[in-house]
Parts: structure tokens; C-alpha cells; sequence
């Protein structure tokens, strides 16, 4: 009988794309199993990578925009058209902290802007489901970019627009909603999130994520009572306070405006990319699945990779693998709660994080091969 072998990695960063990682693995397999059936489902949770990951597995087209990045500068960026009137849209793409160097960053002044206007091209190739990753960005406006590129407006007291970046927040009067794009009424809003954070307070957008953005304490405290104020501007609007809702943290509060607004229904990262690259077709009667990432902990419970793909590995009664650049405090709470059976850092040796970056697919084929090779023995071993 043939055996069935999954290969499903979120990217390695820095390093290797989700599909090129997936690639690099399966090569391995092969090369200790020449007639197994190898299967590349490219993956991720929500965040960086993951509109590569989509395209990679449900070979959609791959678009590109002319939008404004946090900083307000024009960039190119990229979604994804997957067919049936569904776009993908990766937020770090337009808005992503990556785009801005380190002395450039900008945490009051940083806006969503550019994502709106990714959505804006989205509905202009006839989009009725908008699925959006959360991840990686270099905002905390809560949306208000977003909002204001898809026809809000945000005004102070004296009725002048607010300028762009959640610093400004703080001025927030009123909103007039009168010139949102009346096609997103006929839009579904589904976002990949892999945090549980809420908007406001010491778990909030600000106080989790601000630092890593460039904030300072002051900046910190400053930004969080001004997305308060974003809040509570948004309620008396709407009649609902969705700011207390998990999730609505993520992306600087991006998910709060979408929340807010347009319904948006949040889901895990990896469940939803799951669903969109058909991985559980993939894995039925599947014998072995292989995953990974750049480093495995106990973060990796929380919606990572990973997790998500030993669970559902599980659901289907293969045997999961886990390869990662490292190997973090906690990794083996995975054996436990994921089903995973068993997770091997590639580094075959004392080497710089450059030059196991560098090496990222010889290492990856190399473990894949020697896992593959053990995991026969124990196959043949069952069998006597």
C-alpha cells in the first residue's frame, strides 16, 4: 500500500516561504521514501506569510496595489484573488511593521490606511467575501485608516478631519458614516486572528503590542486612552461596544473597526487558512503529516501552525512530526494537547542564526530525510 505523506509548515522566517519550506521537506521524504505519495499543503495562522500560503495552496491569483504604507509613503502591495468572489488580504502587506526600519517607525502616526485601500480593490474586482490576516502590523489606530479609506470620516470638534495615526484619536468627535462604499453591505468580513487581546486596558492593542512598535511608556498610555476614545465615539455611533470583544487587540485594532462595523466574524488563523487550503481533504488517510515553523514553545499552543495542523492531524489519526529552527521552554506541551508525537530542532549542529538561516532547506531536507527513515523502521517493526 502507498503510504499518504502530508507536508504542511507555516514559512520559517527569515529564511523560507510556507510552500518552499514544504518543498524542501518533501524532498527529504522522498529521498528515504521514493514511492511514498507526498502532499504539499502550504500553511499559516493569520499573520506574516499567510497570503503566500493561501495562494501556494489554492492557486489563486496573486494582485497588486498601489497603497499608502503605515507611514503615509506609496508601496506595492499584494492579495489575493481566490475565485468564487473571495479576496484575500494580508494587513502586514500594506501595513506591515517589516516595511518600516527601525528609525522610521512612527507609533502615533502609523495608519491602516493602506489596507482600506487594498478592500477598495478587492470590492472593485467584484468581492462578496473578504478573508483578512491579522498580523504584523506597525499600527495602533484601531482601524480608523481602514475607515476613513473606505469613506468615513473621522472629525474633531471644530469639524476638521482627523489627520492619520491613533495619536490623533485622542481629538475624536464624531464619526459620519454617510460615505462608506455602499458594496461593502454586500460583503462578508472573516479575519484570521491568532490573539485573544482586547482593545483597550493592560491587555489591550497598545500596552501588549505598542512597544514592539516603537512606543514608548508615554506613547503607550497616550495611544490607549485615545483608542478609549475611539471606542466610545464608535459606540454612541453604533449603539454596540465591541471593544471588550477577544480579538478586537489584534493588528492595532484593526479588527475592532471591522468588528464594529461591517460584522466581521473572527475566527483562529489556522482553522481558516485550514479551511481555504483544503487541508483536511488532504489528510484523510494520510499515514504521516510533517509541520513546523522557526521555533517551537509554548506559545505555539496559541493558535500557531503547528498546533492547529497536529489537531487536525489527529482528527484523522496520523502520525504528526514537528520540525523547528528551535526548540523553546514548554515545546512539549505539544505531545499532550496537539497530538503531536514528536518535534526535532533542524540544526544539525553550532551554527549562527545567519547561517542557519542561510542553510534553512539543506537542513530541513536533511531532518525530514533521517525522520522519515526512523519512522519507517517503526513502521516495519509494527508490522512483524
Amino acid at each position: 500500500m502507498t503510504l499518504r505523506i502530508v507536508v504542511a509548515p507555516d514559512s520559517y522566517k527569515e529564511s523560507l516561504t510556507a510552500m518552499e519550506a514544504a518543498n524542501a521537506i518533501a524532498e527529504g521524504v522522498s529521498q528515504a521514501a521514493p514511492d511514498a505519495e507526498v502532499i504539499c499543503v502550504p500553511m499559516a495562522d493569520g499573520g506574516e506569510g499567510s497570503l503566500d500560503a493561501v495562494l501556494a495552496a489554492t492557486g489563486g491569483e496573486r494582485k497588486s496595489a498601489e497603497v499608502r504604507d503605515a507611514n503615509g509613503r506609496p508601496c506595492t502591495a499584494h492579495w489575493g484573488w481566490l475565485g468564487d468572489g473571495t479576496a484575500f488580504i494580508e494587513m502586514a502587506e500594506a501595513a506591515g511593521l517589516e516595511r518600516i526600519a527601525p528609525n522610521a517607525r512612527n507609533a502615533l502616526g502609523a495608519s491602516t490606511y493602506g489596507v482600506g485601500q487594498l478592500v477598495i480593490q478587492a470590492l472593485d474586482a467584484g468581492a462578496k467575501r473578504i478573508v483578512m490576516g491579522l498580523g504584523g502590523s506597525a499600527t495602533t489606530d484601531g482601524g480608523a485608516g481602514l475607515f476613513q479609506a473606505l469613506g468615513a470620516r473621522l472629525y474633531d470638534a471644530e469639524g476638521g478631519e482627523l489627520p492619520p495615526g491613533g495619536g490623533a484619536l485622542h481629538r475624536l468627535a464624531g464619526i459620519d458614516i454617510a460615505g462608506i462604499d455602499p458594496r461593502l453591505a454586500d460583503v462578508r468580513f472573516e479575519i484570521a486572528v491568532d490573539v485573544d487581546n482586547i482593545l483597550c486596558g493592560p491587555q489591550g492593542a497598545a500596552a501588549v503590542f505598542g512597544p514592539q512598535k516603537g512606543a514608548s511608556p508615554a506613547e503607550v498610555t497616550f495611544l490607549d486612552k485615545a483608542l478609549a476614545r475611539f471606542a466610545a465615539v464608535c459606540t454612541e455611533t453604533t449603539g454596540r461596544d465591541e471593544s471588550r470583544t477577544p480579538g478586537t487587540g489584534a493588528a492595532g485594532g484593526l479588527g475592532y473597526v471591522i468588528k464594529t462595523f461591517f460584522a466581521a466574524e473572527f475566527r483562529p488563523g489556522v482553522e481558516l487558512i485550514a479551511e481555504l487550503a483544503d487541508l483536511d481533504t488532504a489528510l484523510r488517510g494520510a499515514d504521516l503529516v510533517l509541520t513546523g515553523e522557526g521555533r517551537l514553545d509554548r506559545q505555539t499552543l496559541l493558535g500557531k501552525t503547528p498546533a492547529g495542523v497536529a489537531r487536525h492531524g489527529r482528527q484523522h489519526g496520523a502520525t504528526v512530526i514537528c520540525l523547528a529552527g528551535s526548540l523553546g521552554d514548554g515545546y512539549e506541551a505539544l505531545y499532550e494537547e496537539t497530538g503531536v508525537t514528536a518535534a526535532f530542532s533542524v540544526v544539525s549542529g553550532p551554527m549562527t542564526l545567519d547561517q542557519a538561516c542561510q542553510n534553512a532547506a539543506a537542513l530541513l531536507r536533511e531532518r525530514a530525510r533521517d525522520c522519515m527513515r526512523l519512522w519507517l523502521v517503526g513502521q516495519r517493526a509494527a508490522q512483524d
